[in-house]
């Protein structure tokens, strides 16, 4: 008798999650959309799901910051199936998810409100892009002082400023921790990239920032193409991963007709990274492609600029991770050449030390099952 083989069991929360994120268009424009997402729904797996696959399936959609997006999703279609055990599963998931995001958007107002009190410019980078989700931590950009920056944090908000690693400070960044808020506010001051080697990306974001109602609040965030950039150099040339979220932010960006992609290649180009956000937007476009049946809709000199796309994806450790061999070796040897053509030196010789960042982070992985402190 064979032996039954069964998915490893993050992979079906992906596979669920990815399904309930992305439902296929329907041919058949007759039906009524809640109908379309019940039918999609019930093949999606949702409601077959045990106590321990949910739990599974929410500490990804958690990881990926996806859960009130997904969770929506699965809720109207158990409603719909008036699985009621599951439903209230899904319904405890959300509440508690919602009001970490309420806590966490409080703070993040009072912030920004300290700022501008101060005169000093801000932006919300990165976390705002996943509403009505919000990532681990807040994200914010300043070409304000640091000290200055320290003071306001310590004396508004009696923050610590967290302990530095090896890449935080190559990067600029500074994590500081309020008393009553578990996620830390991490702000970049004047440069951006893993060792902040991209000062030209930097000294424009304020200048091409718009606003955006959240809520009952308006917030400073960077254009539709700087944010591509920002998420580019994050997954592309950071971490060398995907969350869901990167994908469903990126989608809708592109549904919603906000991608100049003239104005985006033209700004990726200034910072050395097109290939990197081209390459970046063929993998968004492969993995929705893959569930939805159509990709995004964008010009041909993004693909043609593509190094490689979804098909070179794997799923691990909870994220769709990227060949760092030799696929991002490519990426990263274009971006340095690119500095050193324009003889930006200073940042030249910042991301020169990315390899040597990469591979004591590596070697502290293996050693002690922990980069921190050095990543």
């Amino acid at each position: 008798m064979s032996k039954l083989i069964t998915q490893p069991a993050s992979l079906k929360s992906l596979t669920i999650l990815s399904r309930l994120l992305f439902p296929p268009r329907s041919s058949d424009e007759s039906m009524p959309v809640a109908d379309g997402l019940h039918l999609y729904g019930l093949n999606s797996g949702i409601t077959d799901i045990n106590k321990e696959e949910f739990e599974d399936l929410l500490a990804l959609a958690s990881s990926n910051h996806v859960v009130v997006r997904g969770f929506d999703v699965a809720l109207s279609i158990l409603c719909k199936v008036q699985d009621n055990t599951r439903t209230e599963w899904v319904r405890t998931a959300l509440t508690a998810e919602r009001e970490r995001v309420k806590n966490a958007m409080s703070v993040l107002s009072e912030v920004c409100a300290a700022f501008e009190e101060e005169g000093l410019e801000v932006m919300v980078i990165k976390s705002l892009d996943h509403w009505p989700d919000l990532g681990s931590d807040l994200d914010m950009y300043t070409d304000a002082d640091v000290e200055k920056v320290s003071q306001l944090m310590k004396r508004r908000f009696q923050a610590q400023m967290a302990y530095r690693s090896w890449g935080d400070r190559l990067a600029r960044k500074w994590n500081f921790i309020i008393p009553g808020l578990p996620e830390a506010v991490e702000i970049h001051m004047g440069r951006l990239g893993q060792t902040g080697e991209q000062r030209t990306l930097a000294s424009r974001l304020v200048g091409r920032a718009r606003m955006v109602r959240v809520g009952d609040q308006k917030y400073r965030v960077p254009a539709a193409s700087d944010r591509i950039m920002i998420s580019t150099l994050q997954r592309m040339y950071r971490h060398f991963n995907f969350r869901l979220c990167d994908i469903v932010d990126t989608t809708a960006l592109s549904e919603a007709g906000d991608i100049d992609c003239e104005d985006l290649r033209s700004s990726a180009n200034a910072s050395g990274i097109w290939e990197g956000v081209a390459t970046y937007l063929k993998i968004v476009s492969d993995y929705v492609k893959k569930y939805r049946g159509a990709g995004l809709d964008l010009p041909q000199f993004v693909w043609d600029a593509a190094q490689f796309g979804g098909d070179a994806v794997y799923f691990g450790q909870g994220y769709l991770r990227v060949p760092i061999m030799p696929q991002s070796v490519r990426l990263y040897r274009t971006q340095m050449g690119d500095l050193l053509r324009k003889r930006e030196l200073h940042s030249s010789a910042r991301l020169s030390l990315l390899p040597w960042l990469a591979t004591a982070a590596a070697v502290g992985q293996k050693i002690t099952g922990s980069d921190k402190g050095i990543w």
